[in-house]
């Protein structure tokens, strides 16, 4: 018996066509990370005269590919699939439902001699369909001859998919332009780059490119602009700065392949980068850059998306990278920026995912005037800030990268599920979330202590935000209180000098008066652990009852007793309280440091919700 495939299916389906049940060959497959812990395959498929490579697997059949009934030469009947169009009209089968004609075992061989199909080139005739023997052998024709079956040691088109040792350490060697002098240099790895080397050359995508921006110091003023760039190890940022801004900014674009050479290394500054990297790049007069002429498999954006029902887990002004369906536009308004007083053009997007939850993303200026959302694109947008503002909401900023349709198996997911089930759904919206006033239960990312410890909160880059329901157990009175300058702007402490008059360092000015501010650190107790927190003026004040102005007038009376006795009144009474925790290094010394944000009373009523909602969300795993 002999196995045809459905000869000029993949041009058909890739054209915009669609082709019934089509018959097709497995060539290869590569399994990927998804960002839900889901593991994703893309297949290699072939009709026998063409091969396409965008072909997802839906991750129902991921079964198929545990059970080895994808192996390589298996040919397949696609009783189900959807193709979805992205960006630059690049089109991505996604499988559904499929049947095993015959096992890659029993073909053991490739039908045709597929080539690989180009988006956007001309249908051509496709001659008779190509047909094999499940042995392997050349099916008999009526006197024409028969395709080629390539024997199974042959590498199929698309080695991307099958790599073997040969073909993956030529990958990880590409040839690299040659250095001024007339030799070759090797090609590092960005993630083996340090500044302790002077003679490398890395060959990297650009997945992000800024705009010109200005800048003016005591030093002097001059003009900047930053990439980002990523191969298949690491992402890094490069920086331009005057000469070589005007040299490259114009040259480099986003999404092509460069050779970089002679860039100057040094430690990263996390204050102005979120790239994943110890270390960043600066561009200098010696540094070359060279277009990469020759097609690679180099990746490109990387993201770490978060679902939208899990952003009320982050404090207000993370930047996160998300991913989701836009359900609805908003017209274009103008709003006058508050700083500069001038027009700012703004647009609202309603943003869907499958958590169910629909958070608005407000986008600027020209993104938001050539925003098109009429057809519900699924939009990705890396480093995206998050507010507080309305419950959650999200802006791009100039520094974020939004991608429309990107070519990536998260979006072909979401594609595939807006379109079959989403599109019909009720989303839930985030609300404002008034627990800070009321001491209720919907404060954002509640841990007990203990979970604070074992999640080791605070030990990251950036400091942890946490909510919690804790008791006072002991204030420290000592060295609480301070004097500080009564301008209404300044807390400065004020020197005594001693002849009725305080100086403030900070205003350069002398008062006869002066206010009381407190730092209060505040030992705190649940029901799992305790929990040292500094407390500021108003949280100080709203722990002990008393406005600081009060207390400071109990110390001044000189009376111990009575200033004693307001520490302990407020000591075994409970609040929630929002807590801030970063390890600080001082003196060479490194701890964890806890701040309390806010304080407020506890809500019982919106407490007990809180309770209710949590021992449901338990019961119902």
């Amino acid at each position: 018996m002999s196995l045809q495939l459905t000869a000029g299916a993949i041009q058909e389906i890739m054209s915009g066509g669609n082709v019934d049940k089509p018959i097709l060959q497995v060539l290869g497959q590569k399994k990927i990370a998804g960002g839900n812990g889901a593991d994703r395959y893309r297949l290699l498929l072939s009709d026998g005269y063409h091969s396409h490579s965008s072909a997802m697997l839906a991750t129902q059949l991921n079964s198929m590919i545990d059970n080895n009934e994808l192996e390589k030469f298996t040919v397949i009947e696609l009783q189900k699939y959807i193709c979805n169009t992205i960006q630059e009209g690049r089109r991505v089968m996604i499988l559904l439902e499929m049947n095993v004609v015959s096992s890659g075992g029993d073909v053991g061989a490739t039908i045709g001699n597929p080539v690989a199909y180009k988006p956007g080139q001309p249908k051509t005739d496709i001659p008779a369909q190509p047909a094999a023997q499940p042995t392997g052998q050349p099916a008999a024709t009526n006197g024409a001859s028969a395709p080629k079956i390539s024997k199974p040691n042959t590498p199929a088109r698309g080695g991307f998919y099958n790599k073997g040792p040969a073909a993956a350490a030529a990958q990880q060697s590409p040839a690299a332009p040659n250095t001024p002098g007339g030799s070759a240099q090797r090609i590092f790895p960005i993630s083996h780059l340090t500044p302790y080397q002077n003679r490398w050359c890395i060959r990297a995508r650009c997945t992000n490119k800024s705009a010109i921006r200005t800048w003016s110091n005591s030093r002097g003023e001059g003009k900047l602009f930053s990439m980002n760039f990523r191969d298949e190890s690491k992402e890094i940022r490069a920086t331009a700065f005057k000469e070589e801004v005007d040299k490259y900014h114009e040259m480099i674009e986003v999404n092509k392949v460069y050779y970089i050479q002679k860039g100057t290394l040094k430690t990263a500054n996390k204050q102005y980068s979120n790239v994943d990297n110890d270390y960043e790049m600066t561009f200098n007069r010696e540094t070359i850059v060279t277009l990469c002429e020759e097609e690679t498999d180099l990746p490109s954006v990387s993201f770490k998306f978060i679902a939208i029902n899990e952003l009320g887990n982050n404090p207000p002004d993370t930047i996160i990278d998300v991913l989701g369906v836009c359900k609805s536009a908003s017209d274009m308004n103008v709003v006058i920026g508050k700083t500069s007083q001038k027009e700012i053009k703004k647009r609202d997007l309603d943003l869907v995912d499958q958590s169910g939850v629909s958070v608005r993303m407000t986008l600027w200026g020209n993104d938001a005037e050539n925003f098109d959302g009429s057809a519900t694109p699924v939009i990705a947008v890396k480093g995206c800030k998050m507010s507080d503002f309305g419950g959650r909401s999200l802006s791009v900023l100039s520094s974020s990268q939004m991608i429309i349709n990107p070519d990536i198996e998260e979006a072909h997911t979401l594609r595939g599920w807006y379109d079959s089930v989403g599109s019909s759904m009720d989303f839930d919206t985030y609300k404002r979330d008034d627990s800070q006033s009321s001491g209720g239960g919907h404060s954002a990312n509640w841990k007990n202590f203990s979970q604070v410890v074992s999640e080791n909160l605070g030990h990251g880059d950036k400091a942890d935000y946490f909510t919690s329901k804790a008791t006072v157990m002991f204030l420290k009175r000592e060295n609480c209180m301070y004097m500080a300058c009564p301008s209404e702007s300044c807390n400065k402490k004020l020197v005594d000098n001693n002849n009725g008059t305080y100086r403030c360092e900070k205003c350069s000015k002398e008062y006869d008066t002066y206010k009381w501010c407190m730092i209060l650190n505040a030992r705190l107790s649940d029901h799992t652990d305790q929990q040292w927190a500094t407390c500021f003026q108003e949280s100080a004040e709203t722990l002990l009852g008393r406005p600081a102005s009060e207390i400071g007038a109990v110390k001044d009376s000189g009376d111990e007793t009575a200033f004693d006795n307001l520490f302990q009144e407020a000591t075994f009474k409970q609040f929630i309280f929002k807590l801030r925790t970063k390890m600080e290094t001082y003196n060479e010394e490194s701890r964890l440091k806890t701040v309390c944000v806010n304080v407020s009373p506890v809500n019982h009523e919106e407490y007990s919700k809180k309770l209710i909602e949590d021992i449901q969300r338990l019961t119902t795993k």
